[in-house]
């Protein structure tokens, strides 16, 4: 953290100090919400959720050398210092609201209803051939994760690139609030969150909350293929593959699951790349990732040795090379978008084919409907051996077997059911998408695979 004070902090969410007056002055190094990644000098958070009452960790702190704590409840008999609050989570976003003001650097605020993480690791890989880069560690997207990664923005940090969730409305509105982005990205509006914000132009709405607190003269990215997206060309660079966008690729090459290749055309200059992770969706991060480099001064060379740099992250279209498989780890979230990208990325394996496919969450009353959608989307492809898992996922196994008769199709109610029978459905050499909401917990599919001898 750059300098930043107990009394700065205690002024932005308005605070009551219980401890050594002298104590106001001291910088805080961090601040945290778990009570095991404590450091020296941290402000510890204490949130009460619904599982956890983080207020129970406070004594154990001040051993590990916490400078104070951030309490919602009066403590009788404090171990050490604390700022007392009305409510801890609002005083977290206070003061992370309170702390961007103090930074003078690019700011770039990501959101979409699919590949908002995709695209923040591109952007970040482009950013550091000239910067020193913060970016979004692992889910940290909402309104605990993104003040925790404001306050992780240090003194050598010249850009950081912010991705920005929401499942409601005025939840960007918050964000927004506290990250100022200096710029916006949006990658596509799909159909994720439905179950809250009711239809596509709804979500749209909601996205469009991170204008709301953006720097005036913020440029805009947009996904210029999208049907919604699309009306904010007015105001925005797009970008895509039609040629009608400002920055856009062509002569796309699949290079399997090792990657892909195109000629990307910007401000009237044709650049070949290489990006080393599959899927054409690659392709629009390589495009964003070029409207914030070219924003941001950097070089056409230098966003090419950017994107060719990127690096996959667990979880998130992450190639892993087993002894008998090769898998597509993107088990950490999934929505009917972004499901229907991996298997587009599936379909550029050289080799069999299998999908692995579970649950989709917070889909509401068209949840059935939005699986089937997926499965009809295998009528396209070639995919081989298509296994669904979970109630929800029969509406897409059912709609599989229709949309794609020659594939065989398998279906289970249950994770361990499935893992028991995995090896009789599996082949050397295959290529296996292992996708769900997280809920469904398929990392442990992909511990097991990976564990194959």
């Amino acid at each position: 953290m750059k300098h930043f004070t107990i009394r700065q902090f205690m002024d932005a969410c308005r605070g009551i100090w219980h401890g050594p007056p002298e104590l106001l002055e001291h910088p805080i190094q961090g601040v945290v919400t778990d009570s095991r990644l404590v450091k020296e000098h941290d402000l510890f958070v204490a949130i009460a959720g619904e599982r956890v009452d983080g207020h129970r960790f406070i004594p154990g702190i001040y051993e590990k050398g916490a400078l104070c704590a951030l309490s919602q409840q009066k403590l009788s008999e404090p171990a050490g210092p604390y700022l007392l609050v009305e409510d801890t989570l609002q005083a977290l976003k206070d003061g992370a609201e309170a702390y961007r003001q103090t930074l003078d650097i690019p700011v770039i605020g990501i959101t979409g209803s699919a590949g908002k993480t995709s695209t923040k690791e591109m952007i970040a890989s482009v950013l550091s051939q000239k910067y020193q880069v913060l970016k979004t560690p692992g889910n940290y997207n909402n309104e605990i994760g993104v003040p925790l990664t404001l306050f992780m923005i240090d003194t050598h940090h010249e850009a950081a690139v912010l991705e920005m969730g929401m499942n409601h409305f005025g939840e960007m509105h918050r964000l927004s609030k506290m990250v100022r982005p200096t710029h916006c990205v949006f990658t596509n509006i799909g159909v994720a969150h439905l179950e809250h914000l009711g239809s596509r132009n709804g979500i749209l709405k909601a996205k469009m909350e991170m204008f709301d607190y953006a720097s005036e003269d913020a440029p805009v990215f947009v996904n210029g293929d999208d049907d919604k997206l699309i009306a904010l060309k007015d105001r925005a660079v797009t970008f895509g593959q039609k040629s009608s966008n400002q920055i856009w690729a062509d002569q796309v090459e699949n290079l399997g699951l090792d990657g892909i290749r195109c000629l990307l055309h910007a401000e009237r200059t044709k650049t070949e790349v290489t990006i080393p992770l599959p899927g054409i969706h690659m392709v629009y991060n390589a495009c964003a990732g070029v409207c914030v480099g070219l924003s941001l001064g950097l070089s056409m060379a230098q966003i090419k040795e950017g994107i060719e740099a990127l690096k996959p992250l667990s979880g998130r279209s992450n190639i892993l090379h087993t002894r008998r498989y090769t898998l597509i780890d993107d088990c950490y979230n999934a929505n009917p978008v972004s499901m229907c990208t991996m298997l587009d990325v599936l379909d550029y394996a050289l080799t069999r084919k299998v999908a692995i496919l579970g649950d989709m969450g917070e889909l509401g009353e068209q949840a059935e409907a939005l699986h089937a959608s997926v499965g009809e989307h295998l009528k396209a492809l070639h995919i081989d051996v298509i296994i669904t898992i979970g109630t929800l996922s029969r509406a897409l196994y059912e709609a599989a077997r229709t949309a794609s008769p020659h594939a065989l199709c398998w279906h289970y109610e249950d994770l361990n059911q499935f893992l028991s029978e995995a090896e009789l459905l599996l082949k050397d050499g295959d290529a296996i998408l292992v996708k769900a909401s997280h809920y469904m917990q398929f990392e442990q599919i992909v511990t097991a695979l990976s564990c194959k001898n």
